[in-house]
């Protein structure tokens, strides 16, 4: 069995607050701010990394679906198939039991925003399995309602934009790129369904 192990190199260790006198004509009010600051971009890192760790598990999430739901398991013997769909609900299993998430404070109304936008992209994700060509256009206007530079050929969604804007700029950037991740998915689907 192999085990992973971490080490905490050297330049990582918390800082510590020295108590002595002995550091001179700094005052005790600015060796605090000082280990405030560090303590303050160590949980800015902590953060940037959890959120890489949490889409790195949604990624597999999709990659998942999408072995699941592959057209090439029509090319294989059902036992085949059936091999493949429990390995792959075996990992789906293992991947759930990871809990990786960084909370967003929000009031009422970045609530209820958020509530609205999740909801039209579930819409959306229900739609790409009935008629891929819609939903990519679909999530194109949603995309163009996340960016400065929007593609003015597909448009905007204005009820998305509207749900968005009141979301927290966290949010906003999740919603980005789950929405990002969503194009890519329905671009390898079409891929596969032309190939």
């Amino acid at each position: 069995m192999e085990v992973d192990v971490y080490t905490i190199p050297e330049t990582s260790r918390l800082p510590l607050i020295d108590e002595t006198s002995a550091l001179g004509t700094t005052a005790p009010k600015d060796r605090l701010i000082a280990v405030l600051d560090q303590v303050e971009m160590r949980v800015e890192r902590l953060r940037r990394d959890t959120v890489r760790i949490e889409e790195e598990r949604d990624s597999l999430l999709s990659t998942l679906d999408s072995v699941k739901h592959s057209e090439l398991l029509a090319e294989i013997t059902e036992c085949d198939k059936d091999d493949i769909t429990r390995y792959a609900d075996r990992i789906l299993a293992r991947a759930m039991t990871v809990e990786v998430a960084v909370r967003t404070d929000r009031d009422p109304q970045q609530e209820e925003a958020l509530h609205q936008v999740n909801l039209l992209i579930d819409q959306l994700v229900v739609s790409v399995h009935e008629d891929t060509v819609i939903a990519h256009t679909r999530c194109q206007t949603y995309m163009n309602a996340c960016t400065s530079q929007p593609d003015y050929s597909s448009g905007t969604d204005r009820n998305f934009e509207t749900a968005i804007l009141g979301c927290t700029l966290d949010d906003q950037k999740r919603v980005k790129k789950r929405l990002q991740g969503l194009l890519d998915y329905i671009a390898k689907m079409n891929v596969t369904t032309c190939s």
